[in-house]
């Protein structure tokens, strides 16, 4: 669909994701060559949008398996009715008498059932989960295993096999093989390390906090109602937040959370109240949050300083009094 880098990044862009040439390069490979995409980094850095915004761009149905700590492959592949199967048999009782009423012996009985068989053992009783329903989609599909590293080491070797073959065995069923080879996305926050064998199979993609002009762009696009020179304050003041040791990083999700609280509170600029009454939008840890007070009452007395010292006329920063 894609014949080269540009036109995949034009592609994202028009689902107003802003891609660097390193993901639209990896993204670009990854549909060539029909290899899974595993893309780690901080939470909250854009790897669950990446695959939404694939999804849209090559106008494929995103099915989505979140990821957990006892996640099994009975529960990631299909769960079989039996409830439904015993109902059907029950409402097709006379209808089985009237089958094998000619029948003389237990095995003429048996053959007879036998060919019935498809009736009770049939995808009418299968309940396809995520997995499943990837291999079984009769459209192309995008799979976005969301936070593999959530999931247990034995769900990731089951996972290998999936991704090797794209077919699973029903025993009620039998084998069952992809239509179409569904395009695979996999994210991971790093929790745990994730094994070289699912690292082999695919394609790596790091994706990091953005830079300051790649930030302010995805704060243009995603909210536009928020004037310019407030949202060039906005993250810049992010930016340094990241640089401190903080129990929880503001992502760029967080980022754009306070963008669009700046515009519903009408800001103008970010003041002192300002900056306090809204610092728990970025930041949700209340030790994060009383580092950061003293981080920015710091800076904002340092940069008064120095703005004296040259006798400038520039804004001070907001100081952020300590909170009671």
């Amino acid at each position: 669909m894609f014949n080269n880098i540009s036109e995949v990044k034009s592609a994202l862009a028009a689902q107003q994701y802003i891609a660097t040439d390193e993901i639209a390069t990896v993204i670009f490979l990854a549909d060539k060559l029909g290899k899974p995409v595993l893309v780690e980094g901080p939470a909250g850095v854009g790897k669950t949008e990446l695959a939404k915004a694939w999804a849209a761009a090559i106008q494929r149905e995103l099915i989505r398996m979140q990821c957990y700590e006892g996640l099994d492959e009975t529960k990631a592949l299909y769960e079989w009715e039996y409830a439904k199967q015993m109902l059907y048999t029950q409402l097709l009782r006379d209808k089985l008498q009237d089958i094998l009423r000619d029948t003389q012996t237990l095995a003429q009985a048996a053959d007879r059932l036998a060919e019935e068989e498809d009736v009770f053992f049939s995808n009418r009783f299968l309940l396809p989960r995520p997995l499943l329903r990837a291999i079984l989609a009769d459209n192309p599909a995008l799979l976005l295993i969301d936070e593999i590293d959530r999931a247990d080491a034995e769900f990731e070797a089951f996972l290998l096999e999936v991704l090797s073959d794209f077919q699973v065995s029903v025993p009620e069923l039998g084998t069952l093989k992809a239509k179409h080879l569904p395009f695979v996305i996999l994210t991971s926050n790093n929790t745990r390390e994730l094994s070289e064998a699912l690292k082999r199979r695919c394609l790596y993609l790091f994706i990091d906090y953005p830079t300051v002009d790649a930030e302010l762009r995805i704060v243009k696009i995603k909210v536009p109602d928020l004037a310019p020179q407030l949202a060039q304050q906005a993250v810049e003041l992010v930016q340094r937040l990241r640089k401190l040791e903080l129990k929880k990083q503001p992502s760029v999700s967080e980022t754009l959370d306070w963008a669009r609280a700046l515009v519903m509170l009408n800001a103008k600029h970010i003041d002192e109240k300002m900056l306090q009454d809204t610092l728990t939008v970025l930041l949700k840890h209340e030790h994060d949050v009383q580092r950061a007070e003293r981080y920015l009452d710091e800076f904002s007395v340092n940069e008064d300083n120095d703005a004296e010292s040259r006798g400038a006329g520039t804004m001070p920063r907001p100081r952020v009094p300590p909170r009671k």
